[in-house]
């Protein structure tokens, strides 16, 4: 069996503590991105797996974060028990906005993360550093937008200081928030995927442009 592509990509992880909001957003030149990369849960944290992604860090990750983990210790804990560790790409946020990022020694270049208060970036196989440079100095020069745009500048910030060296294909943008979303019988305020596209993060504000007109959240 042909081993599973990687997933090129840059993410960021992020969380307004004041709102109750967690989330992330995405872009890949891989198929369907969104269903592989976004984890998040309300008061608990918010996790990216990619390069040779590994899924299970979602699920996984999420459970010691609510054991009471930092993000950096959850971290510690996923990838200590990893053996394919050394292709891996994390990031993760907790409930109380702490972070950490962490990139295996074996990711395609340039592969690297940045952290800070609320929020971690990360990427692989991108044209420079300067790509996860534009997702951090963004997050932290847009205080007072909704999450959910200030990921899409970073997104948009990020694609323009040159994004992944192979192009765009696809992007997720997932942001939750107790009881925020649909009939106040979900968590999930925005949860939307582009899955194939020549400008993904063009489609991608288009529908959340869309979304806010549909159901009026932010």
């Amino acid at each position: 069996m042909a081993e599973p592509p990687v997933v090129q990509t840059y993410s960021i992880v992020a969380c307004d503590l004041e709102a109750g909001q967690w989330g992330i957003g995405v872009q890949s030149k891989f198929l369907g991105v969104g269903a592989v990369v976004p984890w998040a849960e309300p008061h608990v944290g918010a996790i990216a797996t990619q390069a040779f992604a590994n899924p299970r860090y979602g699920p996984a990750g999420l459970a010691l974060l609510h054991e009471g983990l930092s993000a950096e210790e959850t971290v510690e804990r996923l990838t200590a028990a990893d053996d394919g560790r050394a292709e891996r790409q994390l990031g993760i946020v907790d409930s109380e906005g702490r972070s950490a990022t962490f990139t295996g020694e074996e990711c395609n270049e340039w592969a690297g993360g940045r952290a800070g208060p609320c929020y971690a970036a990360q990427g692989n196989i991108l044209v420079s550093e300067s790509t996860v440079a534009a997702l951090a100095e963004t997050f932290e020069g847009n205080v007072g937008s909704p999450l959910s745009m200030r990921l899409l500048d970073c997104l948009d910030a990020a694609q323009a200081a040159g994004g992944d060296n192979r192009g765009q294909q696809s992007a997720a943008l997932l942001v939750v928030q107790r009881d925020a979303g649909y009939a106040a019988l979900s968590d999930s305020l925005v949860d939307l995927r582009i899955d194939d596209h020549e400008r993904p993060l063009e489609e991608l504000r288009r529908l959340y442009d869309l979304h806010r007109e549909v159901f009026q959240r932010e």
